[in-house]
């Protein structure tokens, strides 16, 4: 009778599922996890092998440059993504920088799920509009990454994505919406700039975003995020993948 030293790990079913909603290959999905890394300075290697090694369940825990990369690509936090929770020490350590007491119990305060609200003209019917979407916000420091679940906004498959920066009570970035393509604007893109003012609350941030319209003409108006749940785990995620209501 022989015996074997084989491992058997449990296979990342939430990863491949995430890839796939986004139409993403294997290959596909390590080349924007690169992208991403050089996007926010932190280049990474990750490669179709290591997407594969993810989610056979060989690996359980990404090293923090590709966790990173990994949640800004899916707009999930690691814990909807099948992984275990990155150490923030650990994270601290890959950088290579040298980590102070006050940095080590800091924490990322504004990750959770969100409320997005904006309004915005539409002079085609002549009236003001507001789109409404949950979104999850991850921060990784001053770095904000904000993108609308799959299934909840009150546009169908009007994805939401912000980049934001963090400076005190103000946050600085950009925003990009694709429309519908069965919709009134027919899948067209738009994006801009934003500010927005983070309340004494930590629980409100509320500004104006400018951006192009329809008509090429430049628009501005008001946009704010309300805060709705700390918790990023998959049931919270699933609990607010749907289109925003009385919140």
């Amino acid at each position: 009778m022989t015996t074997t030293n084989e491992t058997r790990h449990t296979p990342n079913s939430a990863l491949r599922a995430a890839r796939l909603s986004l139409h993403l290959s294997q290959g596909d999905l390590a080349r924007e996890i690169q992208k991403a890394g050089i996007r926010a300075g932190q280049p990474n290697d990750a490669s179709k092998r290591l997407i594969q090694r993810w989610e056979s369940g060989d690996i359980t825990t990404p090293r923090p440059v590709y966790a990173r990369a990994l949640e800004q690509v899916t707009g999930l936090p690691l814990s909807s993504l099948g992984f275990s929770p990155v150490d923030p020490l650990i994270a601290g350590q890959d950088q290579g920088n040298e980590r102070t007491p006050d940095m080590r119990r800091s924490t990322a305060p504004y990750t959770g799920i969100w409320l997005s609200r904006y309004t915005y003209p539409s002079s085609g019917r002549g009236s003001e509009l507001t789109g409404l979407h949950h979104v999850v916000l991850l921060q990784h420091r001053h770095r904000l990454t904000v993108k609308s679940l799959p299934n909840g906004s009150t546009n169908p498959d009007s994805p939401l994505s912000m980049e934001l920066t963090v400076d005190g009570t103000v946050v600085t970035g950009a925003w990009t919406e694709r429309t519908a393509p069965g919709g009134y604007y027919r899948g067209a893109v738009y994006h801009g700039a934003i500010q927005l003012l983070i309340d004494p609350t930590g629980r409100r941030m509320a500004g104006k975003w400018v951006g192009f319209g329809k008509q090429l003409d430049v628009n501005t108006g008001p946009w704010e995020l309300t805060f709705l749940d700390a918790d990023t785990s998959r049931t919270t995620v699933a609990k607010y993948n749907r289109p925003p209501g009385d919140e």
